[in-house]
């Protein structure tokens, strides 16, 4: 590990506080991504449009600031469709839901919006051709994640099998002649996934894939921020929810490059004593954090450390994804 610190003449124009120096490594891009920007947009001019109350299946996005400031709005959360009372708008997550959910939902007559994210959308009418083709689908993810089971909600039951390792990959028993395409989760490890899909290539030859990856752009970015800060770095601090897929892989994505990491939702659950030793810290956040809790994170490490921020920035993003035509009126 190559320990990074701020030069003389950066040092130089910090104000005298006597605490001791931070140098602190902020990953750009970090935080919202388009498909977060769009569903959190369509909860709120939802409830401009129909008024409060604005019911919401599941959370809009994996992250408990942001849900609790929509609540605050309007915004009632809830698992299932059948605790939305008739005649009462809901907005669907940005992670997908299983095609029998809106269905449900047009049953009932009630209004509903969809907030899935395009590029969850994309993978489920890839899923749809697959099997229209006769192809059985061997999905990438994590079981039990919101993304999945939405996706394996696309098609008929037994028509997708789901893979999360490399030693998945090994126990599957298809015939040769079995016709195979493979799709995966947007916001899997990108290393990860690149593993298990060559795993899938070797053991089954013939299998056929998306033309692009369906690792969403923002995992992919952030990502390589992280890659780029972690080996500088004794600490990496990444802001984001213990359910949220894509932040738990950027702490892991930390580890592999060296540094300690620490995944927390609000700055009040940073511990001092992680800080001991600690002279180079990076931090960024995950695609569903905003960046109100990232300046938080600095304002509270600042009580502690004279703080040095060098931001360091990948790649830009300038993504934007259209509403649902309901709300463009």
């Amino acid at each position: 590990m190559n320990a990074s610190f701020p030069d003389s003449a950066a040092a130089a124009t910090l104000p005298e506080t006597g605490l001791p120096p931070l140098h602190l490594l902020i990953a750009a891009p970090r935080g919202f991504c388009a498909g977060v920007d769009r569903a959190i947009e369509i909860v709120e001019r939802a409830i401009e449009r129909y008024g409060a109350p604005v019911y919401v299946r599941h959370e809009i996005v994996h992250n408990r600031f942001v849900v609790d400031t929509l609540k605050a709005k309007g915004a009632v959360f809830v698992e299932e469709l059948d605790e939305v009372p008739d005649g009462k708008p809901v907005v669907f997550s940005a992670h997908g839901v299983p095609k029998v959910v809106p269905m449900a939902a047009t049953e009932r007559g009630l209004d509903w919006l969809d907030a899935t994210c395009p590029l969850v959308s994309k993978v489920h009418r890839q899923a749809e051709r697959k099997v229209e083709a006769g192809r059985h689908i061997l999905f990438v993810g994590h079981k039990g994640h919101p993304e999945v089971i939405g996706t394996m909600g696309q098609v008929p039951e037994g028509a997708m099998t789901l893979v999360e390792t490399v030693e998945d990959v090994a126990r599957l028993d298809f015939p040769a002649d079995q016709r195979l395409a493979f799709l995966t989760q947007t916001t899997l490890s990108v290393d990860d996934t690149a593993e298990i899909i060559a795993a899938l290539k070797a053991r089954f030859p013939s299998i056929v894939g998306p033309r692009a990856e369906d690792i969403c752009y923002a995992t992919s970015n952030r990502q390589a921020a992280v890659k780029a800060i972690a080996p500088r770095c004794q600490l990496v601090l990444v802001i984001g929810a213990p359910n949220s897929s894509n932040s738990l892989r950027l702490v892991e994505v930390a580890e592999r490059e060296g540094s300690k990491a620490r995944l927390i939702q609000r700055a009040t659950e940073i511990d001092p004593a992680w800080l001991e030793g600690v002279t180079s810290l990076g931090l960024t956040a995950g695609a569903s954090a905003p960046e109100v809790l990232v300046r938080e994170v600095v304002a509270k490490l600042g009580t502690w450390r004279q703080v040095h921020e060098e931001p360091v920035t990948t790649t830009e993003e300038h993504m934007v994804f259209k509403l649902p035509r309901q709300l463009m009126s």
